[in-house]
């Protein structure tokens, strides 16, 4: 990575842009993430040599490259833990984790449970595409029922996983959602790097290669009103070509209603991201689909903690010497 941009006050994309050439399918939604990406961070003021990119196994894994910041291409579903470490170690730099959905899911499950749970101050991105998209169109963990692929000719049986659900149910702090395409995706992700803490954002996306469309009838422009509850804070939740629709809270449950006809405007629920329980809701709603940040409730981050319980040992006890260490106690020579 070449330092010669940090000196700079000020940043634009293609500071953050490496000389790699991009290999992903054509019509990937990958390169809408990149590029989206690559416009965010000039407007966090963090350095590209103050920022690391750590990713997995899978086609979103390849990110790292293409970025001129420092990284790491790490192994299958163990970017959170390699992540979790580097941010230990150096807590001044600005850690984003790439994933996908096969590889945070599946094998990463445990670590990307446990990294949220923590809250530990990382960026998490999971492009979710519902499927496999490396290793040729096996199923996926967010796969849908029925789904036929190389590895569920018959359909897939699998009940799908919810990332949402498992981040809120992990203890997420920070959890939101955005897809590939929306020109709201920075600002989204400018405020996931503003949050102390685990940020959790997952990216819907298409995979035009083995799960073409997967998610056109959400982001098709045509319904998109329709089909899309983007939320605000402090804000009703309404939607539809005249904002007409309405989400309220009956029974426990969400339900669209059409304004005037179905319920009166205060009847229509108003945002609190700090209300879990909704965001839980929020997060299996089908259609419309909720984008936006469903839950910010802020708490003491992982790394900060680990940070002060150090510096309080080496207060009490004094810096530690490691020869000593190794050559106290019960020590033997094998000759």
């Amino acid at each position: 990575m070449s330092d010669s941009s940090t000196t700079r006050s000020k940043f634009s994309k293609a500071d953050y842009a490496s000389d790699q050439d991009v290999r992903w399918c054509p019509g990937c939604g990958d390169y809408a993430i990149l590029a989206s990406v690559q416009r965010t961070l000039p407007e966090l003021g963090v350095s590209p040599s103050q920022t690391v990119f750590v990713s997995g196994i899978g086609c979103a894994a390849r990110f790292p490259y293409y970025m001129n910041t420092y990284g790491f291409h790490t192994i299958h579903g163990r970017a959170p833990a390699v992540a979790t470490g580097l941010k230990l170690a150096n807590p001044e730099v600005s850690v984003w984790v790439v994933t996908g959905d096969g590889d945070a899911l599946s094998i990463g499950g445990n670590h990307l449970l446990h990294t949220l749970r923590r809250n530990v101050d990382l960026n998490i991105l999971l492009f979710n595409n519902r499927i496999y998209g490396l290793t040729k169109g096996q199923y996926s963990p967010t796969s849908l029922i029925g789904q036929v692929t190389p590895s569920t000719p018959l359909g897939s049986v699998d009940m799908p996983v919810s990332p949402l659900r498992l981040a809120l149910g992990a203890g997420g702090r920070f959890v939101a959602r955005g897809y590939d395409v929306s020109k709201r995706l920075p600002e989204l992700l400018k405020e996931a790097h503003a949050h102390v803490g685990a940020s959790f954002v997952e990216i819907l996306q298409n995979c035009p290669v083995f799960n073409d469309g997967a998610w056109s009838d959400v982001t098709d422009r045509k319904r998109a009103a329709e089909s899309q509850l983007w939320l605000e804070s402090g804000q009703p939740m309404r939607f539809g070509p005249n904002r007409e629709k309405g989400i309220r809270l009956r029974n426990a449950q969400l339900e669209v209603v059409t304004i005037g006809r179905d319920a009166e405007e205060s009847e229509v629920l108003v945002h609190d991201e700090q209300n879990i329980g909704v965001a839980f809701l929020l997060a299996g709603l089908g259609d419309p689909i909720a984008f936006g940040v469903l839950y910010r409730d802020p708490a003491p981050a992982y790394d900060a903690a680990v940070r002060a319980q150090n510096s309080s040992a080496v207060a009490r006890a004094g810096v530690g010497d490691l020869h000593a260490l190794l050559h106290s106690g019960h020590t033997w020579t094998v000759e």
